[in-house]
């Protein structure tokens, strides 16, 4: 696995990014937010066609957002000044939705705007609405998409408002969901899309084991533990399932892993990249979802434990594969729907990833941590490890590593 390092051609941007997928009913990502601050965490707009934020932005993040056929769109964040002003640069319509935000000052003006943005194609989005509040409700007649809060609206007040909004043929996006339970009510409420980290929190299923098809898994990750372990003791427990020596195979032909030539046997794979490496790949097959659960998770999973690797590299700790481990079994209970502390007790772990993961404890904890609060957006509460650029490009990286992963397992 290549270090990476910033470039005179890949910069750090003036500003943070990150994105926070939008759900369906299935809870296939139907499109993603687009979260970005400045490096003291306040909110920037007004981006020029020549800014190289907005490069990135278009020709890096759009291009990471894939769907089962297209490129997903991106929910982005617009002020009404930014608009009356004509400063919107001229986005891709079918890659963007112009997200209103809740201190929008509605103005005839604005209006007239927006229908015209509209006749071009745009899709149009309101966030922060409060039934209680009649200022926005101009806006009503004229956005596509109406974003909720159930956290502050309350979930009890839901079902009545959404009866009074149905004249208006609005497509309702849940925000803040934050439980499985809740999503549940969201559904049953008639919402067609969810946001929220309902997906990162497990369904506990009280007595449930790791199901048989990961004890072959653990297996291999002991032996890859054991000092002793040799090239050929590791293939001969993956032979147990040439289904699973074919896949680990072709991940490790992947473009993720990036060899100069082809393997055709786990002893020469080891014999090239290492145990670690090895170890890192039975890993990504142990947190693969086998139950169901949606992509957009697996997806999660690879994004935050090689996003720890990086800057587990960058600050130069002595086991950055600790790092990624860490950031990747970090919702392993939620892939499995079991409760951590019962969970690490059936995974042959060393203690300090054990403590990383159940306490944020030493520097792969400190990492994770890190890592959990960038992904989140929450910009202004990183403990700045790094300069701020390098958080940056250490999420782009991992984003587009986590396709190429995904690519591989599928």
């Amino acid at each position: 696995m290549s270090k990476i390092a910033i470039t005179h051609d890949d910069q750090g941007l003036p500003v943070l990014m990150a994105r926070q997928a939008i759900y369906t009913k299935s809870q296939d990502v139907a499109a993603y937010e687009l979260l970005f601050r400045d490096e003291q965490g306040n909110f920037v707009m007004g981006l020029k066609d020549d800014d190289a934020t907005l490069a990135v932005l278009v020709n890096s993040y759009a291009s990471f957002s894939k769907g089962t056929k297209a490129q997903l769109p991106f929910f982005l964040k617009v002020t009404d000044k930014v608009l009356l002003d004509d400063e919107l640069p001229d986005f891709p319509r079918h890659l963007f939705v112009l997200e209103l935000l809740p201190h929008t000052r509605v103005t005839q003006a604005l209006i007239d705007r927006l229908i015209d943005l509209a006749g071009q194609g745009y899709r149009l989005a309101l966030s922060g609405f409060d039934p209680g509040d009649t200022k926005l409700h101009p806006l009503l007649k004229v956005v596509h998409v109406l974003k909720l809060d159930i956290q502050l609206i309350g979930l009890a007040r839901i079902p009545a408002l959404v009866q009074k909004l149905k004249p208006f043929n609005l497509e309702l996006l849940a925000d803040k969901v934050e439980t499985q339970d809740q999503f549940r009510q969201c559904l049953e409420m008639g919402f067609a899309l969810y946001m929220g980290y309902f997906l990162s929190k497990p369904d506990l299923v009280r007595g449930k084991k790791l199901p048989g098809n990961k004890v072959l898994l653990l297996q291999l990750l002991q032996e890859l533990q054991n000092k002793h372990a040799t090239a050929e003791s590791v293939e001969q427990i993956a032979l147990k399932d040439p289904e699973l020596t074919y896949k680990i195979l072709r991940v490790v032909n992947s473009a993720a892993v990036n060899l100069r030539r082809e393997v055709n046997s786990l002893s020469h794979a080891i014999a090239l990249l290492g145990m670690d490496q090895i170890r890192r790949w039975v890993m990504l097959f142990l947190a693969k979802s086998d139950n169901g659960k949606p992509t957009e998770l697996t997806r999660n999973m690879l994004i935050r434990g090689r996003m720890c690797e990086l800057l587990g590299e960058m600050l130069e700790f002595p086991a950055p594969m600790e790092c990624f481990i860490v950031g990747l079994l970090s919702q392993m209970d939620v892939m499995m729907d079991m409760e951590m502390d019962v969970l690490l007790n059936e995974v042959p772990l060393q203690p300090s990833v054990k403590d990383a993961l159940t306490k944020r404890e030493g520097q792969a904890g400190l990492v994770l941590s890190e890592v959990e609060v960038y992904e989140r957006g929450e910009f202004e509460q990183l403990k700045k490890l790094l300069p701020s650029q390098f958080y940056e490009v250490a999420y782009r990286h991992s984003l587009k590593w986590a396709e190429q992963v995904l690519e591989a397992l599928q």
